[in-house]
């Protein structure tokens, strides 16, 4: 513990609400100190679970620091809300605004089917009724200009309809607005003032990008939860001004960065993976300190599992994907969003996630969950239904007297009984139906995460693992195992990973503007003075989030004149002329070479989309604890019996105190290193390291 005044700098708090668990981080900017904290989340109010959890960070830090306890600085928050409303549908009446004849446009979507052997398909169910369709006479063409102007009649009808509507939240997608937000902004104007209160989204602002199905679904979807999280926001800033005043809450975004409540509040649906993204982050910090470049980050929680390839140092952001799938594994079942994300494939099932029998008499594991509310069957609170998390008790995986470092105690006993149930149906035992669903959800993350991999023209092998969440570490060293990766890292506080992510993220802030052109005719006086008026905006929002030192860079989604697929390519921000051009082309024709193997002979290149990414440079940060669990004594060494996979059956394993070992300390498995947020399990032979920032090192032998 480090007692001096250099320990009265800013204190900051990250907190993350995940669909089992809350989980929060306190940081001294100046040191790395952390508190770490973990509360079940409160889906009634999620509000209740952060501030309870922002208390109690600083009472942990009061008791470690006394007298040289700062004042807290910041909060950085992320939050499944956007998400889960989404799933569940749970958002406010929205109405849809658009151009006369595209009314239908969400009912005809892409004609395309995700399974065409399905004659039951189910569809995404729409986030906006029928009878709240509002058609407006008003017409661009493709270049933007106007070709059957809005007017003041037109909008007084489309005015007095929307009211008779009684609706909460209103989203307005006109045909080519991406060009021109003229008409938009109009109508959006005249809607403010005729219908106060109510919710204002426009797709020109929200997804300034070409696609009329993709973009208007997206402005949809951050109209549809634009008044809850607003009032969450707002409710949450209260809470936290009860606690503190002054404290600025920033809010985690998709990206990769953090903005202001008030930017995030204006466009929700930025924060739609706020929580995985800042995992991929905890874990790119991890690999920076250790000298990692080839990073499988791996973040498995109460819910869901998720993964992101990242090399060199960057994680990889995609523009298109979707979000609250009928089939959750199935690419076209969901909603088509159109915003900047890490890029993250969803592995797998979580640790709350519920196992059955299928009607063909076989295991199936999730998508549903147990949630927080009532959790799985061995948290003893109602569950009736087998878990992941059921299955890691049985194996000997989880302690039942240590689970939250002793605050919450397991039941056991609850668990067989229901396992048994379970290994009935499936004419098993009570053990291998517990294998059975460790094994499964292992074998499904590594299979998805394999084909990611190689998607991206990668081989495993050359992949270290970096694992973070609560049930990360449960399952990392097998997953790993599936893949060949032969290298685990574990990150100090790996079950509050997000937090730490949040804490080492950057302000960003990104803008699009579709406007496809041949890059042999890009008018470039033109095309600089539009990215300037972007760049303008931009610079506000990240004012409002206190950013300093800011990188900007300009991203070009680009394709051969014809074809159907874009390729990204970026380059520093600069003045663009013909020299830009000739950058930009060899840009494009070395990627595009490198993912298709030649070039198109006399083909022409075509700019689509340009976009504009702001953002603070990234830095290492370094984490130890603030608090004297490091300070825990060797202690016997104890045992357990845990299942091993490689012998089919139960043996001894060491179960050790993560905080009890110390930098550059070397043990071998099969072994069980216990903390208070997670359990690292390693059921096969490996040499375990802790590193100099103490995280946990596993390699594994059977590679060797």
């Amino acid at each position: 513990m480090k007692n001096s005044s250099s320990l009265l700098h800013q204190l900051r708090i990250a907190v993350d609400i995940g669909g089992t668990f809350t989980d929060g981080v306190a940081t001294l900017s100046s040191n790395g100190l952390i508190w770490v904290g973990k509360t079940p989340t409160t889906p009634s109010d999620p509000g209740e679970a952060v501030s309870k959890l922002i208390l109690n960070l600083l009472e942990q830090v009061g008791h470690s620091l006394k007298s040289e306890a700062p004042q807290l600085s910041e909060i950085v928050h992320g939050t499944t809300l956007i998400t889960n409303t989404l799933i569940e549908r749970k958002g406010t009446k929205t109405a849809l605004v658009t151009t006369a004849g595209m009314g239908d446009m969400l009912e005809i979507g892409r004609e395309w089917r995700y399974d065409i052997y399905d004659l039951d398909i189910e569809l995404p169910q729409a986030l906006v009724d029928s009878n709240c369709h509002v058609e407006v006479k008003e017409r661009l063409n493709s270049l933007g200009q106007v070709i059957e102007p809005l007017t003041e009649v037109e909008m007084e009808r489309v005015s007095a309809e929307l009211k008779k509507m009684q609706v909460d939240s209103i989203a307005i997608s006109f045909l080519h607005s991406y060009m021109n937000d003229v008409h938009e902004k109009q109508i959006g104007q005249i809607l403010q003032k005729a219908l106060p209160g109510i919710a204002i989204s426009l797709s020109s602002e929200v997804a300034s990008e070409i696609k009329e199905y993709e973009r208007t679904s997206t402005v949809i979807a951050s109209a549809y939860v634009k008044p809850i999280v607003a009032s969450y926001l707002e409710e949450l800033e209260g809470r936290i001004q009860n606690i503190q005043k002054d404290v600025p809450l920033r809010v985690m975004v998709s990206s990769g960065g953090f903005t202001s409540a008030k930017a995030a509040a204006q466009t929700p649906i930025l924060l739609l993976e706020s929580g995985p993204a800042a995992g991929v982050l905890s874990a790119l910090n991890t690999a920076r300190q250790n000298g990692v470049q080839h990073v499988l980050a791996f973040d498995m929680g109460g819910t869901t599992a998720k993964a992101c390839v990242a090399v060199d140092g960057k994680a990889p952001i995609a523009h298109f994907f979707e979000c609250a799938r009928v089939q959750r594994f199935k690419r076209g079942s969901g909603l088509p969003i159109l915003i900047p994300s890490i890029e993250l494939i969803e592995i797998g099932a979580g640790g709350g996630s519920i196992a059955y029998v299928n009607r063909l008499g076989l295991l199936n594991v999730g998508p549903e969950s147990s949630g927080s509310v009532p959790g799985p069957v061995c948290y003893d609170q109602g569950g009736k239904n087998i878990t992941v998390t059921d299955a890691d008790l049985i194996l000997g995986y989880l302690s039942a007297d240590n689970f939250l470092g002793g605050e919450m105690k397991l039941n056991t006993h609850q668990a067989e009984v229901k396992m048994t149930q379970l290994a009935d149906q499936l004419e098993v035992t009570m053990t291998d139906a517990a294998w059975g669903i460790y094994n499964m959800v292992n074998e499904n993350m590594a299979s998805a995460a394999r084909i990611h991999i190689a998607e991206n023209g990668y081989d495993p092998r050359d992949f270290s693992m970096v694992a973070t969440g609560g049930a990360g570490p449960v399952h990392a060293v097998e997953v790993a195992r599936n893949l060949r990766i032969p290298r685990v890292l574990i990150p100090i506080a790996a079950g509050a990973g997000s937090c730490l992510g949040m804490l080492a993220a950057p302000a960003r802030t990104d803008r699009a503007w579709s406007n496809p052109q041949l890059l042999s005719n890009c008018d470039w006086q033109s095309i600089e003075k539009t990215l300037s008026t972007l760049k303008i905006d931009a610079e506000k929002e990240l004012e409002m989030a206190n950013a300093k030192n800011i990188h900007w860079q300009i991203g070009l989604e680009m394709r051969y004149y014809g074809q159907g697929a874009d390729i990204s390519i970026a380059i520093d921000w600069q003045s663009l002329s013909s020299d830009a051009g000739k950058l930009i082309l060899n840009l494009f024709e070395e990627q595009y070479q490198k993912l298709y193997g030649r070039l198109v002979p006399n083909a022409n290149p075509q700019i689509i989309t340009w976009r504009l990414t702001g953002s603070e440079k990234v830095v290492g940060h370094h984490f130890e604890w603030g608090d004297n669990r490091t300070l825990v004594s060797a202690q016997e060494l104890k045992t357990r019996s845990i299942y091993l996979p490689l012998q089919k059956a139960y043996g001894l394993a060491a179960v050790y105190d993560r905080y009890s070992l110390t930098a550059g300390q070397t043990i071998h498995g099969p072994l069980i290193l216990e903390e208070r947020e997670s359990t690292i399990v390693v059921p096969v032979a490996s040499e375990v390291t802790i590193l100099s920032d103490l995280t946990v090192s596993i390699v594994i032998k059977e590679f060797e």
